[in-house]
């Protein structure tokens, strides 16, 4: 008997997801990775997706104060077999350890291009039209 598969993660990916984050986070916080742009930059790791089979871990990050993430990003993944192996201690139960990817977080930029719309004239305009008609 199959399981039937579905796009939303299972809850051991998010629990998995969620101990990489912090082991990745306790990292860089550490100063352990020697590269001058991640040295000197603020990284918010906002979340980490988890493959089905625990193998592959998408650490969605954001370089704050820096104008360029994408050399932040790349200097990420540069590192990111030593970031793996340094990922052990803290994740020593699990049977393999995970290959780490870093992509760019364009979540906030999505929540103020929503947050800027709702905030626009147009869009006040119609909510207070609704607000007249039910009194």
């Amino acid at each position: 008997m199959t399981r039937p598969t579905s796009s939303a993660p299972s809850q051991r990916m998010l629990r998995v997801g969620e101990q990489v984050r912090s082991a990745i986070t306790q990292v860089l916080q550490r100063g352990e990775v020697r590269d001058d742009l991640i040295e000197r930059t603020v990284i918010s790791i906002s979340e980490v997706r988890m493959s089905p089979d625990l193998k592959i871990a998408t650490a969605f990050v954001t370089p704050l104060g820096v104008a360029d993430h994408g050399a932040v990003i790349e200097a990420l993944n540069r590192h990111a077999k030593y970031i793996r192996g340094r990922l052990g201690p803290q994740l020593r139960q699990m049977k393999y350890m995970p290959e780490v990817r870093f992509r760019d977080d364009t979540s906030f930029d999505n929540y103020q291009k929503i947050d800027a719309l709702l905030r626009s004239p147009e869009v006040s305009r119609d909510l207070e039209d609704d607000n007249d008609q039910d009194q």
